[in-house]
Protein backbone atom coordinates (compact mmCIF):
# COMPACT_ATOMS: atom_id res chain seq x y z
CA UNK A 1 0.00 0.00 0.00
CA UNK A 2 2.83 2.42 0.90
CA UNK A 3 4.58 1.69 -2.41
CA UNK A 4 1.31 2.27 -4.30
CA UNK A 5 0.83 5.64 -2.58
CA UNK A 6 4.39 6.64 -3.41
CA UNK A 7 3.95 5.78 -7.09
CA UNK A 8 0.62 7.61 -7.16
CA UNK A 9 2.23 10.69 -5.66
CA UNK A 10 5.12 10.66 -8.12
CA UNK A 11 2.84 10.25 -11.14
CA UNK A 12 0.83 13.30 -10.09
CA UNK A 13 3.79 15.69 -9.99
CA UNK A 14 4.99 18.05 -12.70
CA UNK A 15 8.59 17.80 -14.00
CA UNK A 16 9.58 20.81 -11.90
CA UNK A 17 8.01 19.28 -8.79
CA UNK A 18 9.78 15.97 -9.50
CA UNK A 19 13.11 17.80 -9.74
CA UNK A 20 12.51 19.49 -6.40
CA UNK A 21 11.41 16.22 -4.81
CA UNK A 22 14.52 14.43 -6.09
CA UNK A 23 16.56 16.71 -3.81
CA UNK A 24 14.21 16.60 -0.83
CA UNK A 25 16.33 14.75 1.70
CA UNK A 26 13.49 14.60 4.23
CA UNK A 27 11.46 12.61 1.71
CA UNK A 28 14.18 10.07 0.81
CA UNK A 29 16.23 9.72 3.98
CA UNK A 30 15.75 7.14 6.68
CA UNK A 31 14.65 8.73 9.92
CA UNK A 32 18.01 8.15 11.61
CA UNK A 33 19.77 10.08 8.81
CA UNK A 34 17.93 13.28 9.61
CA UNK A 35 19.36 15.95 11.90
CA UNK A 36 18.33 15.36 15.53
CA UNK A 37 15.64 17.47 17.11
CA UNK A 38 16.49 19.84 19.90
CA UNK A 39 19.37 22.05 20.91
CA UNK A 40 22.44 19.92 20.20
CA UNK A 41 26.09 20.85 19.68
CA UNK A 42 27.70 17.54 18.62
CA UNK A 43 26.01 14.81 16.56
CA UNK A 44 28.08 11.62 16.40
CA UNK A 45 27.14 8.98 13.82
CA UNK A 46 28.74 5.58 14.53
CA UNK A 47 27.76 3.28 11.69
CA UNK A 48 28.99 0.42 9.52
CA UNK A 49 30.33 0.75 6.02
CA UNK A 50 27.67 1.54 3.45
CA UNK A 51 25.21 2.88 6.06
CA UNK A 52 25.07 6.25 4.30
CA UNK A 53 27.35 8.35 6.50
CA UNK A 54 28.83 10.37 3.63
CA UNK A 55 25.41 11.12 2.09
CA UNK A 56 24.08 12.15 5.49
CA UNK A 57 27.04 14.45 6.11
CA UNK A 58 26.83 16.04 2.67
CA UNK A 59 23.07 16.60 2.95
CA UNK A 60 23.52 18.15 6.39
CA UNK A 61 26.16 20.57 5.09
CA UNK A 62 23.92 21.63 2.19
CA UNK A 63 20.98 22.16 4.55
CA UNK A 64 23.14 24.31 6.84
CA UNK A 65 24.27 26.39 3.88
CA UNK A 66 20.68 26.78 2.60
CA UNK A 67 19.40 27.92 5.97
CA UNK A 68 22.20 30.38 6.66
CA UNK A 69 23.86 32.46 3.91
CA UNK A 70 26.50 33.58 6.40
CA UNK A 71 27.40 29.99 7.34
CA UNK A 72 31.11 29.20 7.49
CA UNK A 73 31.59 25.44 7.44
CA UNK A 74 34.68 23.28 8.06
CA UNK A 75 34.99 19.98 6.17
CA UNK A 76 37.63 17.88 7.91
CA UNK A 77 38.77 14.54 6.50
CA UNK A 78 41.47 12.15 7.65
CA UNK A 79 43.66 13.75 4.97
CA UNK A 80 43.07 16.60 2.55
CA UNK A 81 42.81 14.07 -0.28
CA UNK A 82 40.07 12.22 1.63
CA UNK A 83 38.17 15.44 2.29
CA UNK A 84 38.19 16.26 -1.41
CA UNK A 85 37.66 12.79 -2.92
CA UNK A 86 34.98 11.63 -0.45
CA UNK A 87 33.27 14.60 1.19
CA UNK A 88 33.25 16.93 -1.83
CA UNK A 89 33.76 15.00 -5.07
CA UNK A 90 32.65 11.50 -4.05
CA UNK A 91 29.57 9.71 -5.39
CA UNK A 92 27.68 10.81 -2.28
CA UNK A 93 29.67 14.00 -1.79
CA UNK A 94 28.46 17.58 -1.81
CA UNK A 95 28.98 18.30 -5.52
CA UNK A 96 27.20 15.12 -6.60
CA UNK A 97 24.06 15.59 -4.54
CA UNK A 98 23.60 19.37 -4.36
CA UNK A 99 20.57 20.62 -6.36
CA UNK A 100 21.36 22.85 -9.32
CA UNK A 101 20.07 25.94 -7.53
CA UNK A 102 22.36 25.29 -4.55
CA UNK A 103 25.39 23.69 -6.18
CA UNK A 104 28.56 25.35 -4.85
CA UNK A 105 31.54 26.54 -6.83
CA UNK A 106 34.60 24.49 -5.88
CA UNK A 107 38.07 26.07 -5.96
CA UNK A 108 40.50 23.23 -5.19
CA UNK A 109 43.54 25.53 -4.92
CA UNK A 110 41.78 27.46 -2.15
CA UNK A 111 40.15 24.34 -0.65
CA UNK A 112 36.94 26.37 -0.84
CA UNK A 113 33.29 25.69 -1.68
CA UNK A 114 31.13 28.78 -2.24
CA UNK A 115 27.36 28.29 -2.34
CA UNK A 116 25.13 30.53 -4.51
CA UNK A 117 23.71 32.30 -1.45
CA UNK A 118 27.17 33.18 -0.07
CA UNK A 119 27.65 30.36 2.45
CA UNK A 120 31.16 28.89 2.38
CA UNK A 121 32.80 25.59 3.28
CA UNK A 122 36.56 25.02 3.57
CA UNK A 123 38.45 21.72 3.44
CA UNK A 124 40.92 20.71 6.14
CA UNK A 125 43.12 17.72 6.94
CA UNK A 126 43.02 16.06 10.35
CA UNK A 127 46.70 15.26 9.77
CA UNK A 128 47.51 18.97 10.05
CA UNK A 129 46.04 20.18 13.36
CA UNK A 130 47.59 23.64 13.06
CA UNK A 131 45.41 24.39 10.02
CA UNK A 132 42.47 24.55 12.40
CA UNK A 133 44.12 27.02 14.72
CA UNK A 134 42.84 30.49 13.80
CA UNK A 135 39.77 30.03 11.53
CA UNK A 136 36.23 30.38 12.87
CA UNK A 137 33.20 28.33 11.90
CA UNK A 138 29.47 28.14 12.47
CA UNK A 139 29.26 24.48 11.44
CA UNK A 140 31.68 21.60 10.86
CA UNK A 141 31.58 18.07 9.48
CA UNK A 142 34.39 15.72 10.53
CA UNK A 143 34.56 12.43 8.62
CA UNK A 144 36.10 9.12 9.82
CA UNK A 145 36.99 10.50 13.23
CA UNK A 146 38.12 7.02 14.32
CA UNK A 147 41.02 7.25 11.87
CA UNK A 148 42.28 10.70 12.85
CA UNK A 149 45.89 10.58 13.97
CA UNK A 150 45.80 13.63 16.24
CA UNK A 151 43.40 14.51 19.05
CA UNK A 152 44.67 18.09 18.61
CA UNK A 153 42.74 18.30 15.33
CA UNK A 154 39.48 17.65 17.14
CA UNK A 155 40.39 19.99 19.99
CA UNK A 156 41.29 22.83 17.61
CA UNK A 157 38.10 22.21 15.61
CA UNK A 158 35.98 22.51 18.73
CA UNK A 159 37.70 25.77 19.69
CA UNK A 160 37.08 27.12 16.17
CA UNK A 161 33.30 26.58 16.39
CA UNK A 162 32.46 30.04 17.66
CA UNK A 163 30.43 31.76 14.93
CA UNK A 164 26.69 32.33 15.16
CA UNK A 165 24.25 31.72 17.96
CA UNK A 166 24.51 27.95 17.97
CA UNK A 167 27.57 26.33 16.31
CA UNK A 168 27.16 22.63 15.50
CA UNK A 169 29.51 19.74 14.74
CA UNK A 170 28.62 16.53 12.87
CA UNK A 171 31.04 13.60 13.20
CA UNK A 172 30.70 10.51 11.00
CA UNK A 173 32.82 7.40 11.49
CA UNK A 174 33.07 3.66 11.63
CA UNK A 175 33.80 2.99 15.30
CA UNK A 176 37.29 2.21 16.52
CA UNK A 177 38.15 2.06 20.23
CA UNK A 178 40.32 5.17 20.22
CA UNK A 179 40.59 7.28 23.38
CA UNK A 180 38.92 10.21 21.61
CA UNK A 181 35.86 8.23 20.53
CA UNK A 182 35.52 6.69 23.98
CA UNK A 183 35.65 10.16 25.51
CA UNK A 184 32.93 11.42 23.18
CA UNK A 185 30.67 8.47 23.92
CA UNK A 186 30.87 9.28 27.62
CA UNK A 187 30.45 13.04 27.16
CA UNK A 188 27.22 14.74 28.19
CA UNK A 189 25.28 16.48 25.44
CA UNK A 190 26.58 14.42 22.50
CA UNK A 191 23.73 13.06 20.36
CA UNK A 192 24.70 9.56 19.17
CA UNK A 193 23.24 7.74 16.17
CA UNK A 194 24.22 4.10 15.60
CA UNK A 195 23.62 1.92 12.58
CA UNK A 196 24.81 -1.10 10.63
CA UNK A 197 25.65 -1.75 7.01
CA UNK A 198 22.39 -3.67 6.67
CA UNK A 199 20.23 -0.65 7.54
CA UNK A 200 20.93 0.53 3.99
CA UNK A 201 20.82 -2.80 2.18
CA UNK A 202 18.02 -1.61 -0.12
CA UNK A 203 20.51 0.80 -1.71
CA UNK A 204 23.57 -1.48 -1.76
CA UNK A 205 24.50 -3.87 -4.60
CA UNK A 206 23.54 -7.47 -3.85
CA UNK A 207 26.99 -8.72 -4.84
CA UNK A 208 28.60 -6.31 -2.34
CA UNK A 209 26.43 -7.61 0.49
CA UNK A 210 27.12 -11.24 -0.45
CA UNK A 211 30.87 -10.68 -0.59
CA UNK A 212 31.19 -8.80 2.69
CA UNK A 213 28.98 -11.29 4.51
CA UNK A 214 31.09 -14.18 3.21
CA UNK A 215 34.33 -12.44 4.12
CA UNK A 216 33.53 -10.74 7.42
CA UNK A 217 30.28 -11.94 9.00
CA UNK A 218 31.01 -13.61 12.32
CA UNK A 219 34.50 -12.10 12.57
CA UNK A 220 35.74 -9.48 14.99
CA UNK A 221 36.49 -7.14 12.09
CA UNK A 222 32.97 -7.65 10.76
CA UNK A 223 31.46 -6.73 14.10
CA UNK A 224 33.32 -3.43 13.88
CA UNK A 225 33.09 -2.57 10.19
CA UNK A 226 29.59 -3.92 9.43
CA UNK A 227 27.72 -3.89 12.73
CA UNK A 228 29.53 -0.81 14.09
CA UNK A 229 30.38 -2.34 17.45
CA UNK A 230 32.92 -0.53 19.59
CA UNK A 231 35.20 -3.45 20.41
CA UNK A 232 37.16 -3.25 23.64
CA UNK A 233 40.68 -4.50 24.23
CA UNK A 234 41.33 -8.23 24.39
CA UNK A 235 42.38 -9.21 27.90
CA UNK A 236 45.97 -10.41 27.82
CA UNK A 237 46.74 -9.05 24.35
CA UNK A 238 50.39 -8.06 23.84
CA UNK A 239 49.43 -4.78 22.16
CA UNK A 240 46.81 -2.19 23.16
CA UNK A 241 45.17 0.56 21.13
CA UNK A 242 46.75 3.18 23.35
CA UNK A 243 50.20 1.68 22.76
CA UNK A 244 49.72 1.88 19.00
CA UNK A 245 48.23 5.37 19.05
CA UNK A 246 51.25 6.57 21.00
CA UNK A 247 53.49 4.93 18.40
CA UNK A 248 51.91 6.71 15.43
CA UNK A 249 53.79 9.35 13.42
CA UNK A 250 52.75 11.20 10.24
CA UNK A 251 55.94 10.94 8.20
CA UNK A 252 58.87 8.60 7.64
CA UNK A 253 62.32 9.88 8.60
CA UNK A 254 65.54 9.03 6.77
CA UNK A 255 66.03 5.28 6.85
CA UNK A 256 69.19 3.24 7.46
CA UNK A 257 67.62 0.02 6.25
CA UNK A 258 64.27 -1.25 4.99
CA UNK A 259 63.11 -4.88 4.88
CA UNK A 260 59.98 -6.71 3.73
CA UNK A 261 58.64 -9.35 6.11
CA UNK A 262 56.57 -12.17 4.55
CA UNK A 263 54.41 -14.89 6.09
CA UNK A 264 53.34 -16.75 2.94
CA UNK A 265 50.24 -18.82 2.31
CA UNK A 266 51.04 -21.81 0.10
CA UNK A 267 47.47 -22.54 -0.96
CA UNK A 268 44.57 -20.48 -2.25
CA UNK A 269 40.93 -21.20 -1.49
CA UNK A 270 37.99 -19.69 0.35
CA UNK A 271 39.41 -20.97 3.63
CA UNK A 272 43.08 -20.17 2.94
CA UNK A 273 45.05 -17.89 5.21
CA UNK A 274 46.25 -14.49 4.09
CA UNK A 275 49.81 -13.83 3.02
CA UNK A 276 51.30 -11.32 5.41
CA UNK A 277 53.51 -8.71 3.70
CA UNK A 278 54.74 -5.89 5.93
CA UNK A 279 57.42 -3.27 5.25
CA UNK A 280 59.47 -1.99 8.19
CA UNK A 281 62.61 0.10 8.51
CA UNK A 282 65.34 1.18 10.89
CA UNK A 283 65.59 4.96 10.99
CA UNK A 284 68.78 6.97 11.32
CA UNK A 285 67.38 8.02 14.69
CA UNK A 286 67.71 4.40 15.87
CA UNK A 287 63.95 3.79 16.06
CA UNK A 288 61.96 1.23 14.09
CA UNK A 289 59.16 2.22 11.68
CA UNK A 290 56.29 0.22 10.22
CA UNK A 291 55.92 1.64 6.72
CA UNK A 292 53.36 -0.43 4.81
CA UNK A 293 51.02 -3.40 5.05
CA UNK A 294 50.14 -4.90 1.67
CA UNK A 295 48.92 -8.26 2.97
CA UNK A 296 45.94 -10.11 1.56
CA UNK A 297 44.45 -13.38 0.38
CA UNK A 298 46.21 -14.17 -2.90
CA UNK A 299 47.39 -16.99 -5.13
CA UNK A 300 51.02 -17.99 -4.75
CA UNK A 301 52.03 -16.25 -7.98
CA UNK A 302 50.15 -13.08 -7.04
CA UNK A 303 51.74 -12.72 -3.62
CA UNK A 304 55.17 -13.44 -5.08
CA UNK A 305 54.73 -10.57 -7.57
CA UNK A 306 53.43 -8.29 -4.83
CA UNK A 307 56.42 -9.04 -2.60
CA UNK A 308 58.85 -8.24 -5.43
CA UNK A 309 57.00 -5.04 -6.38
CA UNK A 310 57.03 -3.95 -2.74
CA UNK A 311 60.73 -4.80 -2.42
CA UNK A 312 61.56 -2.55 -5.38
CA UNK A 313 59.07 0.20 -4.50
CA UNK A 314 60.58 0.66 -1.03
CA UNK A 315 64.16 0.07 -2.16
CA UNK A 316 64.36 -2.61 0.52
CA UNK A 317 67.63 -4.31 1.33
CA UNK A 318 66.12 -7.74 2.00
CA UNK A 319 63.03 -9.92 1.93
CA UNK A 320 62.62 -12.05 5.04
CA UNK A 321 60.17 -14.93 4.58
CA UNK A 322 58.97 -17.69 6.87
CA UNK A 323 59.40 -21.10 5.23
CA UNK A 324 57.80 -23.47 7.73
CA UNK A 325 55.05 -24.38 5.26
CA UNK A 326 56.41 -23.49 1.85
CA UNK A 327 60.03 -24.53 2.27
CA UNK A 328 62.10 -24.05 -0.89
CA UNK A 329 58.96 -23.17 -2.85
CA UNK A 330 58.90 -19.71 -1.30
CA UNK A 331 62.36 -18.78 -2.55
CA UNK A 332 61.71 -20.40 -5.94
CA UNK A 333 58.57 -18.34 -6.46
CA UNK A 334 60.26 -15.09 -5.46
CA UNK A 335 63.41 -15.65 -7.50
CA UNK A 336 61.25 -16.59 -10.45
CA UNK A 337 60.25 -12.90 -10.55
CA UNK A 338 63.57 -11.39 -9.37
CA UNK A 339 66.68 -13.55 -9.63
CA UNK A 340 68.87 -10.92 -7.93
CA UNK A 341 66.61 -10.68 -4.89
CA UNK A 342 68.31 -10.30 -1.49
CA UNK A 343 66.48 -13.04 0.37
CA UNK A 344 66.58 -14.61 3.81
CA UNK A 345 64.57 -17.65 4.85
CA UNK A 346 63.51 -17.89 8.48
CA UNK A 347 61.98 -20.85 10.23
CA UNK A 348 59.76 -20.67 13.31
CA UNK A 349 61.30 -22.99 15.87
CA UNK A 350 59.13 -21.77 18.74
CA UNK A 351 55.62 -20.38 19.19
CA UNK A 352 54.11 -17.15 17.91
CA UNK A 353 53.73 -15.75 21.41
CA UNK A 354 57.42 -16.19 22.20
CA UNK A 355 58.40 -14.58 18.90
CA UNK A 356 56.00 -11.68 19.36
CA UNK A 357 56.84 -10.79 22.97
CA UNK A 358 60.21 -9.07 22.24
CA UNK A 359 58.55 -7.01 19.49
CA UNK A 360 55.68 -5.97 21.77
CA UNK A 361 58.30 -4.95 24.34
CA UNK A 362 59.84 -2.59 21.77
CA UNK A 363 56.45 -0.93 21.37
CA UNK A 364 56.13 -0.56 25.14
CA UNK A 365 59.54 1.13 25.20
CA UNK A 366 58.46 3.59 22.49
CA UNK A 367 61.00 2.23 19.99
CA UNK A 368 58.54 1.30 17.22
CA UNK A 369 56.41 3.78 15.27
CA UNK A 370 53.62 3.37 12.72
CA UNK A 371 53.87 5.79 9.80
CA UNK A 372 50.16 6.32 9.27
CA UNK A 373 47.41 3.80 9.99
CA UNK A 374 47.22 0.07 9.23
CA UNK A 375 43.75 -0.95 10.49
CA UNK A 376 43.84 -4.68 9.72
CA UNK A 377 47.38 -5.14 11.01
CA UNK A 378 46.62 -3.12 14.13
CA UNK A 379 43.47 -5.16 14.75
CA UNK A 380 45.55 -8.34 14.69
CA UNK A 381 48.10 -6.87 17.08
CA UNK A 382 45.43 -5.78 19.58
CA UNK A 383 43.65 -9.15 19.43
CA UNK A 384 46.71 -11.37 19.84
CA UNK A 385 47.10 -13.01 23.23
CA UNK A 386 48.80 -16.18 22.06
CA UNK A 387 45.61 -18.23 22.06
CA UNK A 388 43.13 -19.03 19.33
CA UNK A 389 43.34 -20.96 16.09
CA UNK A 390 43.32 -18.09 13.57
CA UNK A 391 46.78 -17.36 12.19
CA UNK A 392 47.70 -13.65 12.55
CA UNK A 393 49.59 -13.47 9.24
CA UNK A 394 50.09 -9.69 9.20
CA UNK A 395 51.41 -9.84 12.75
CA UNK A 396 53.82 -12.64 11.80
CA UNK A 397 55.14 -10.65 8.84
CA UNK A 398 55.65 -7.64 11.11
CA UNK A 399 57.49 -9.74 13.70
CA UNK A 400 59.84 -11.23 11.08
CA UNK A 401 60.63 -7.80 9.62
CA UNK A 402 61.36 -6.14 12.96
CA UNK A 403 63.31 -9.16 14.22
CA UNK A 404 65.56 -8.89 11.17
CA UNK A 405 66.11 -5.17 11.77
CA UNK A 406 66.94 -5.80 15.43
CA UNK A 407 69.80 -8.11 14.44
CA UNK A 408 71.75 -5.35 12.67
CA UNK A 409 73.85 -3.05 14.92
CA UNK A 410 72.23 0.37 14.71
CA UNK A 411 74.22 2.92 12.78
CA UNK A 412 76.54 0.34 11.18
CA UNK A 413 76.75 -1.14 7.74
CA UNK A 414 76.16 0.20 4.29
CA UNK A 415 72.49 0.55 3.36
CA UNK A 416 70.44 2.29 0.77
CA UNK A 417 69.04 5.58 2.05
CA UNK A 418 65.50 6.62 1.26
CA UNK A 419 64.03 10.02 2.03
CA UNK A 420 60.35 10.90 1.53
Amino acid sequence: MAEYKRKSLLSSLTPTELLVLAHDWHFWAREEQLSPQGDWRIWLILAGRGWGKTRTGAEWVISCACANPSARIALVGETLADARSVMVEGESGILAIAPLWMRPKFEPSKRLLTFPNGAMATLYSADEPEQLRGPQFSHAWGDELGKWNYDASFENLQLALRLGDHPQLLLTTTPRPTPLLKKLLAQQGVVITRGTTFDNQANLPKVFLEEIIAAFDGTRLGRQELYAEMLEEVTGALWTRQMIEQARVPKMPVMQRIVVGVDPAVSYSATSAETGIVVAGLGQDGAYYVLADVSGKMTVDTWAKRVINTYHQWQASRVVAEVNNGGALVEQMLRGHAADLSYKAVRASYGKLARAEPIAALYEQGKVHHVGMFPLLEDQLCQFDGTGTVSPDRLDALVWALTELMQVPKGRGSYRIRVL
